[in-house]
């Protein structure tokens, strides 16, 4: 099917983009990693479901199966632990601003790494897309995580590492799947399940996980929320990253599948009335001008 690694990563966006705001109802009652961690569980309750009603083959290489564990160390462990001192120290609109350039980080690894090559057209179209979601993360609104707004080194480092947590953790699930086909939702379920592994005992003598009932204290709406959440933004968001990346390049997958601020702004606007100022708008446009490129490479 033409076009099906960027398709699965704009629709990998747009998940992402809806289910954020779920997710973020989620934290706020209980925390971030909390929230995480929690999401991970119920959507490798999901993962587990599918292999076994559809007998969804397990029959990775000990290469593929390798890869898809380092990538979860690298891009989910690694990256994500970065991303959530970096809120801490320097809020969350600068964290997400240096993590934009996760795309750029990923599409280098894999041409020093992979060889994969894009032509100018296709670095300018990344290029435009990645300059259109800067302008969209700079201009969104003040939330609580920017109370810790002051820029250190010390943050713009952990903002730095967590991006390229992300943009390495791609590029090992790409040679994953170079090493032969594999089904992605299995893919996506041995990431989710490496991450929890590694994840929680990292988390714990950091004090930043601690018992789990705390979210189901919160009551069925949350619940519902994380549930709904775990479904959409990591079962199906995670599962179609991975044919992303496995049918397109690993720059222009990373581009796409980055562009979900842009895509979080008409849901602001339609469902939370938020009004867009010019700039996030022209933000966005510029975001999808830079996709429409991507599209033409």
């Amino acid at each position: 099917m033409p076009f099906l690694g960027e398709f699965s990563a704009l629709a990998t966006a747009a998940l992402w983009a809806t289910s954020s705001f779920l997710i973020a109802s989620v934290a706020a009652k209980v925390g971030s990693v909390q929230a995480n961690i929690g999401r991970m569980f119920v959507s490798l309750v999901f993962f587990l479901i599918a292999i076994y009603v559809f007998h969804l083959p397990l029959d990775l290489s000990a290469k593929q199966f390798t890869f898809l564990v380092l990538s979860a160390l690298v891009g989910i462990v690694f990256g994500d632990t970065f991303l959530f001192k970096a809120f801490q120290q320097v809020g969350a609109r600068v964290s997400m601003l240096i993590m934009s350039i996760a795309p750029a980080i990923a599409a280098i690894l894999a041409y020093i790494f992979l060889g994969e090559t894009l032509s100018w057209f296709g670095i300018f179209g990344i290029l435009i897309t990645l300059l259109g979601i800067a302008i969209v993360v700079l201009e969104k609104k003040s939330t609580g995580c920017d109370r810790f707004g002051r820029v250190t080194t010390s943050g713009l480092i952990c903002a730095f590492f967590g991006a390229l947590g992300q943009g390495g953790g791609v590029v090992l699930v790409k040679v994953a799947f170079l090493d032969g086909p594999i089904n992605g939702i299995v893919a996506a379920g041995i990431r989710i399940a490496a991450a929890l592994l590694l994840f929680v005992p990292l988390m714990v003598p950091l004090k930043q996980f601690h018992n789990p009932l705390p979210i189901v204290r919160q009551g069925k709406k949350i619940i519902l929320f994380l549930v709904i959440s775990s479904f959409f933004g990591t079962f199906l968001g995670v599962t179609l990253s991975q044919l992303a990346v496995a049918y397109a390049k690993v720059g222009i997958a990373s581009t796409l599948i980055a562009t979900s601020p842009v895509l979080m702004l008409p849901i602001a606007r339609i469902v939370f009335k938020e009004d867009l100022s010019w700039k996030a708008s022209g933000g966005a446009f510029l975001a999808v001008g830079g996709v429409a490129i991507l599209f033409l490479v």
